[in-house]
């Protein structure tokens, strides 16, 4: 099958050729999903997806457009073309659209990514990891409630060709399970999630641990008290400090900074971390949730130290905004089917340091564990921070109580010279992070 998408895509190119692009690149991407939730040990819902779609994207001169659809039947496909061409007559002139670099294209040998995992559970099998996984998680103290467990199998392709001679594809699974509950009753109920994906099947945790993990963080948070208003320190459980990282990515991103809307915009080749404070972007890692064996305009991508000992060492590019910075594409290219591509991460790490969660405590002796984030919100210029939180207070080192209500706000070029990185690092998904302690937030409560 996917020797005749490969084929259909090079007769996609051409034809668009003939209708008047001057380049252009094709995509499909095929996805077949199973997902099952079992609530209250009772089967509630089954999705089954079944998906193949086409992406076009032409040029003519510096205009372009970007179309797709469902239906590939040839028909179809011509309409798709002739859509595409005509609007890419009416685009407006952008001086930076084009194809990638030719020169950047991975060829060759790809590399051995073990992506693919042939195995199809069958919805019988589902269904009981989803029971186990629930069932684990209602059978724990103080659970009172359920809001479902979970299990799901995937498996995709994406392949891609270009008019300037790139032709790509690769195969990826996916499977996960997760479990969500309540504790406690009336007014005073908390909900706790846990849950994992992987590539493997066999890489997955148990699911009663998975169940018992979901029950322990839901009752933890029972008895949650709102505090006054202060300054201490704050520490990002590593579940979700990669929170407090993420917006530097966008603030790298070649985009932002051909834009200059950046509050990084200024900060390439110094020192924005603390020392000994080190950030990688790796798409080749072994069965990594972000991996690919080439960027989505076909670039050949590789493994990156972002964060150098706390010194910022590039930008993220994609071909148009390295042409808008004069330089060269980085191989972080990402998109969809629509739209062209913009830029983006595939393994994202924050690389340990030396103190674990109770050694961060230790050191800050009093503050709050942030265990749950929403609502962010930044000043992409300045880099002015705040979201909302809830997780525990912390005295001596030690859980004192659950808090919840409050707000975290810094700035992050601040945050980010101040910041210690624990070493809990747990690999659970594209984007990893140990812990983080900063010292001295201001947090608004009650």
């Amino acid at each position: 099958m996917a020797e005749m998408d490969e084929n259909l895509l090079h007769d996609v190119v051409a034809a668009a050729l003939a209708a008047g692009a001057d380049a252009a690149e094709a995509v499909t991407a095929e996805r077949r999903a199973l997902g099952l939730n079992v609530r209250l040990g009772k089967l509630e819902e089954v999705e089954r997806e079944e998906s193949r779609d086409l992406g076009l994207r032409v040029f003519i001169g510096k205009r372009q457009a970007t179309v797709s659809g469902s239906d590939i039947s040839p028909e179809a496909r011509g309409k798709l073309i002739e859509r595409a061409v005509a609007m890419a007559k009416l685009a407006p002139e952008d001086p930076y659209a084009g194809l990638a670099d030719p020169a950047l294209y991975a060829n060759g040998a790809p590399p051995e990514l073990d992506l693919f995992d042939a195995t199809e559970p069958s919805p019988e099998e589902l269904e009981e990891v989803a029971r186990r996984v629930e069932d684990a998680a209602r059978a724990m103290p103080k659970i009172t409630n359920s809001e479902g467990g979970s299990a799901t199998a995937s498996r995709s392709e994406w392949i891609l060709v270009t008019s300037n001679g790139f032709s790509g594809r690769y195969r990826a699974s996916g499977f996960s399970i997760g479990a969500a509950v309540v504790a406690g009753e009336g007014d005073e109920m908390e909900s706790g999630y846990d849950g994992r994906s992987t590539r493997w099947r066999s890489d997955l945790p148990d699911a009663q641990a998975i169940g018992r993990e979901a029950a322990r963080r839901a009752a933890g948070r029972l008895g949650a008290r709102k505090i006054a208003s202060t300054t201490a320190p704050v520490i990002f459980e590593n579940r979700l400090a990669t929170s407090l990282v993420g917006p530097m990515i966008g603030a790298i991103g070649g985009p932002s900074i051909a834009r200059g809307n950046s509050f990084l915009k200024d900060k390439l080749g110094q020192q924005i971390f603390a020392k000994g404070v080190n950030v990688t972007d790796d798409p080749h890692r072994v069965r990594g949730l972000g991996s690919s064996p080439f960027d989505d305009e076909g670039v050949a991508n590789r493994a990156w130290s972002i964060i150098d000992d706390g010194v910022l060492t590039t930008w993220l590019m994609n071909s148009s905004s390295a042409r808008q910075l004069g330089l060269t594409s980085t191989g972080h290219a990402s998109r969809g089917l629509a739209g062209p591509s913009g830029v983006g991460v595939s393994n994202l790490t924050v690389q340990p340091g030396e103190a674990d969660l109770a050694g961060l405590m230790g050191q800050a002796k009093a503050g709050v564990l942030v265990t749950s984030m929403f609502g962010p919100s930044l000043n992409a210029n300045t880099g002015d921070w705040s979201v909302g939180c809830s997780g525990f207070w912390f005295e001596n080192g030690e859980i004192a109580y659950p808090v919840t209500e409050i707000t975290v706000a810094g700035n992050l070029i601040d945050i980010y010279g101040r910041l210690v990185v624990g070493s809990d690092l747990e690999i659970r998904g594209s984007a990893n992070s140990p812990s983080i302690l900063v010292d001295g937030l201001a947090i608004a409560g009650k």
